[in-house]
């Protein structure tokens, strides 16, 4: 194998330790999710306004790849932004309007709750309530952006 080979493999291999990384910390969020933010949304007032949080106060986005009901966001993608997962039905918070609020069945069967039919996802980086690093953040073919209580994308 050429010096080009070798080198087109270290990036391959740096990449693919990433993604495992990523998967290894999301995967706690997961389970953290389903059960300490027992499925509440609330709204809450922010540098953008009053927007989308789950009940421990940690923001969440809406993807505008996403299709009305339906996440195109897995793998790679779901290391980074793990989907807002709940256990039976989410309960609707402070400033939630109750209509807006539901779930879509992710491969495997678990639920991600949504809001106006938008897929909602947490970014693995912010790491403490109301922390928001991502906003306005393209990535995995889409926009990620922190969502208003009228199901409306903050842009």
């Amino acid at each position: 194998m050429n010096r080009r080979g070798y080198s087109f493999l270290a990036v391959a291999l740096i990449a693919l330790a990433g993604a495992i990384a990523a998967l290894a910390l999301a995967a706690p969020t997961e389970t953290k999710t389903e059960a300490a933010g027992r499925g509440t949304l609330t709204v809450r007032s922010s540098e953008y306004g009053r927007i989308l949080f789950d009940g421990r106060g940690f923001v969440l986005y809406g993807f505008t790849a996403d299709k009305k009901r339906r996440s195109v966001c897995f793998g790679a993608c779901a290391a980074a932004w793990p989907p807002y997962l709940v256990k039976g039905k989410p309960r609707a918070g402070r400033g939630v309007k109750r209509s807006l609020l539901g779930t879509i069945r992710r491969p495997g069967g678990k639920r991600q709750v949504t809001y106006a039919g938008r897929p909602l996802y947490y970014y693995v980086r912010d790491r403490r309530p109301g922390q928001i690093l991502c906003q306005d953040v393209f990535e995995f073919g889409g926009d990620w952006l922190v969502v208003r209580p009228n199901g409306a994308f903050v842009r």
